[in-house]
């Protein structure tokens, strides 16, 4: 059957593992191909060229952002992804084939870059439209590098393997992102090859614009999409678990099995991604199944998320929060009977793009989640403008996931763990679907509360 699989970076940089793991596991002859193998960047490689996703550290697009001499920290890039390939000639790889072209990738990138900044520098022209073209030049490179050395070892190894380079690098076709994926599987014969394609696609909607950092998914998606494997897989380096094993340790939690695209939505909500929410939704839409695996345990069927799904015994399947998030509170004694007074509040937010993750209301006051990175001081500025009293207090989210939780007295028992563990609970809520039961504490309360709603109910 053919499989649309994505290798995250962690997984990628373990490559003796995805190969024996993978690619090679249990399979042989024939059996190897009829495969889509849709390949992220080795990790850190991004963060080199663009900026560090955890901590913001600059890459080399800070540079071209900061109008500074960016070509000398793009070749060293170069140099240390010479240096990364060394790590992979165990493997088969040709350092010698693998080096050229990477050098070739990023000479002809600092050519791009170069006709950029020169533009931007001019004045004439709009500077968002010019960095976020640099922007996408700068992260197709390392899918491209990671890619190249992907087929360079499956053919060095007997393979018959096909790089699909979705970057756009050599032409100037002006394709949509759905285009260029469409055109680029066209002929080929999936029972007999092996295809390895970048996880950046070059399109002019450009695929950051929308997607930024999470571009990889998007791509394997409409790579799906456009193909209708029997199943569509994420290769990733743990299990998508009952809780974080981090939290609540190894042997407290398990792989959840089944479940469906509207918990993946809940999970996404609380930036607990099994996969990007706008990477999901085609996938949903297409009734196509996708399938979570740990590349370590290759052995174990992992997570099957399909759209209809729904466990057959009540019970909650994934523990899960955040500990990132501030909450506010609107209080306006002009608020009650007021119609349309939550809608004037919301404008607020729509105005600075910021999205809320909770809600709760009262007669005169509204409560709402967002991400503490979002609590920007022209929102509180917008805010205090306007209503009367604004508090905002650190917080922490923790959440009772499940396709079927709508159980006579979840709700009680996990207030009574939470209360047991001397945990306050500042707030609460779900939806009438009963998907997800919310819960707000304090942020200095969050690892203990979902070790405690795990011992509960885990």
């Amino acid at each position: 059957m053919l499989t649309v699989e994505k290798i995250g970076g962690t997984s990628m940089t373990a490559f003796a593992d995805v190969l024996d793991n993978i690619i090679f596991h249990g399979r042989q002859g024939r059996e190897l191909y009829n495969r889509i193998f849709v390949v992220s960047a080795y990790a850190n490689v991004t963060n080199w060229l663009l900026e560090n996703k955890k901590t913001g550290a600059p890459g080399v697009y800070h540079h071209i952002t900061q109008n500074q001499e960016f070509r000398q920290p793009l070749q060293e890039v170069a140099t240390k992804l010479q240096e990364l390939n060394q790590d992979y000639a165990p493997l088969g790889l040709d350092l010698a084939v693998a080096d050229a072209f990477i050098q070739q990738r990023i000479d002809q990138a600092q050519t791009y870059l170069q006709s950029l900044t020169t533009v931007l520098a001019s004045g004439y022209v709009n500077s968002t439209n010019i960095l976020q073209a640099a922007r996408e030049i700068l992260a197709s490179i390392g899918e491209a590098h990671s890619a190249f050395n992907s087929v360079n070892i499956l053919q060095n190894r007997g393979l018959n393997a096909t790089l699909i380079d979705l970057s756009g690098f050599d032409d100037a076709h002006a394709l949509t992102i759905d285009e260029r994926i469409r055109q680029a599987f066209t002929d080929i014969d999936f029972a007999n090859t092996i295809c390895v394609a970048t996880g950046y696609t070059k399109g002019t909607e450009g695929i950051m614009r929308e997607f930024d950092r999470g571009y990889s998914e998007v791509t394997f998606s409409k790579i799906a999409v456009a193909v209708r494997p029997q199943e569509a897989i994420i290769h990733k380096e743990y299990h998508l678990c009952s809780a974080d094993p981090n939290l609540v340790g190894v042997d407290q939690c398990r792989p959840v099995g089944f479940t469906n695209y509207d918990v993946a939505d809940q999970l996404a909500d609380v930036g607990m991604e099994a996969i990007h929410p706008k990477a999901s939704k085609p996938l949903e839409i297409n009734a196509i199944d996708l399938r979570i695996k740990n590349t370590f345990e290759p052995k174990h069927p992992g997570t099957l998320i399909t759209r209809d799904f729904v466990a057959k015994t009540k019970h909650v399947e994934i523990i899960t929060g955040t500990d990132k998030v501030v909450i506010i509170d609107i209080h306006d004694p002009l608020m009650v009977g007021a119609a349309g007074f939550d809608l004037h509040l919301m404008q607020v937010f729509y105005d600075l793009g910021v999205s809320y993750i909770f809600k709760a209301t009262s007669a005169n006051s509204i409560s709402l989640v967002i991400w503490a990175k979002d609590l920007r001081p022209q929102l509180m500025v917008a805010l205090e403008a306007k209503y009367e009293n604004i508090t905002v207090e650190d917080a922490a989210l923790v959440c009772l996931i499940g396709s079927n939780i709508d159980e006579p007295g979840l709700l009680a028992r996990a207030a009574s763990a939470l209360a047991d563990a001397g945990i306050n609970i500042r707030s609460a809520g779900f939806a009438l679907r009963k998907v997800n039961i919310q819960f707000i504490v304090g942020r200095e309360d969050y690892q203990d509360a979902i070790v405690a709603l795990n011992q509960a109910l885990g």
